[in-house]
């Protein structure tokens, strides 16, 4: 209660709280678009999602262990992630496409258990983070900092999701795979190679998944047990926002963001992961209840 009432107090401290909530929201984003774009062509939720913005993390620590600067590891999880992203496609999730969602389900979360386990054999378990070197702004006469690597981070947040949609809406790969998201057979009649759109859909995703990585190892830290927080946030957020909304998972994101830097200001850091699962049943709940009740409204 000291801590709420000290938010109360100080409205510079709240903006803080905004500020850094708005900005780490758009890295949230990225994993939550690459599972709306998986689910909504796939029809398939993907468990592994956190695990591959952790193996994202990995690429850029070790380039930047190598001597490359973290910006350009970027790109680089990504290229990386999205060859990794087709050959998982091809060895194991190429199987369970359009067979029942449990399946998918269980085959994705056994998937995520070996990515753990082969990155803490491999990188073992110790805390990784990226050295920017980059300052921090003052803003408010100092009342209010932010860190200037989270401020690039939003940057590359937004131009790789632009990139991701102006791919979507203006590439002929792009087109086929919404094709595919409004109806697979119909596209499949039209000569739409269904399988290859699906590699592809896939491999984006891991692409994404891996950018994203790349800007957790920046701001915060990477470890083999990353990857659950973030696959709750990108199903709470695109859960939120609904398939197709590309610009609602934004928001959303956003919002996430927003409400977990409160809750760990006034909570306490050591409860931030558990508000977010305590907010996704919250979230289940009250959109079952409105569902059920619009059901009875349209019978």
């Amino acid at each position: 209660m000291e801590n709420l009432r000290l938010l109360l107090d100080e409205p510079l401290l709240s903006l803080q709280l905004l500020l850094d909530g708005v900005l780490i929201g758009f890295v949230f984003a990225l994993p939550a678009l690459g599972m709306a774009l998986v689910w909504g062509v796939m029809g398939l939720i993907n468990v592994v999602q956190g695990e591959l913005v952790m193996l994202g993390g990995y690429v850029a620590f070790f380039l930047f262990r190598a001597g490359v600067h973290p910006l350009f590891g970027v790109p680089a999880a990504a290229l990386c992630l999205f060859v990794l992203g087709w050959a998982l496609y091809r060895a194991v999730v190429f199987r369970i496409v359009e067979r029942d969602l449990f399946i998918s389900i269980l085959a994705t979360f056994g998937l995520s258990i070996l990515l753990q386990q082969l990155a803490n054999l491999l990188f073992g378990a110790n805390l990784r983070t990226v050295e920017s070197g980059f300052g921090t702004l003052s803003l408010c006469g100092g009342a209010i900092s932010v860190y200037t690597v989270k401020l690039i981070s939003c940057a590359l947040a937004l131009a790789t999701a632009g990139a991701l949609m102006l791919f979507l809406k203006s590439s002929r790969r792009g087109q086929a795979i919404r094709a595919s998201a409004q109806n697979a057979r119909a596209a499949r009649v039209i000569g739409v190679d269904i399988d290859r759109v699906y590699a592809w859909t896939f491999a984006l995703n891991a692409a994404v998944c891996g950018a994203a990585g790349a800007l957790v190892a920046m701001i915060w830290v990477v470890h083999p047990y990353l990857g659950l927080p973030y696959t709750i946030r990108s199903f709470m957020i695109v859960i939120a926002a609904g398939l197709g909304n590309m610009a609602g998972v934004l928001i959303a994101a956003l919002g996430v963001g927003v409400a977990e830097n409160f809750a760990g200001f006034v909570l306490g850091a050591e409860y931030q992961s558990a508000f977010v699962f305590a907010l996704l049943v919250a979230f289940l709940v009250a959109r079952s209840r409105w569902l059920a009740r619009h059901r009875r409204y349209l019978a």
